[in-house]
């Protein structure tokens, strides 16, 4: 039986921390985002549910999260922004700030 949320408003709105990554195929510093989103999926585990979301597919996402730059990752927690940045962010940083968040919100 499959509980997937049908909206991202759903899926941004659960007890688990959320950090959506906002790119485009043709930005090269999103591409180096891959690897640092799996290493941090790696490290974090179940603890937090990472999400791609193209910009170019999706315009009124970003719009909706005044997106203006790409990469920019936010990470949502019961459906509210706890934090966001544009650019990349160093795997270690980005485990830091999602761990730091978790802590907070116990």
């Amino acid at each position: 039986m499959s509980t997937q949320p049908k909206t991202f408003s759903e899926l941004i709105s659960g007890d688990q921390p959320v950090l959506v990554d906002f790119f485009a195929t043709w930005c090269g510093p999103c591409q180096m985002m891959q690897p640092i989103l799996e290493d941090t999926s790696r490290q974090l585990g179940e603890k937090i549910k990472i999400v791609k979301v193209d910009v170019d597919k999706n315009p009124l996402a970003a719009s909706k999260f005044q997106v203006r730059g790409v990469p920019t990752l936010i990470l949502f927690h019961k459906g509210q922004a706890v934090w966001r940045q544009s650019g990349v962010v160093p795997a270690h940083q980005l485990v830091n700030i999602v761990e730091g968040h978790l802590t907070e919100k116990v």
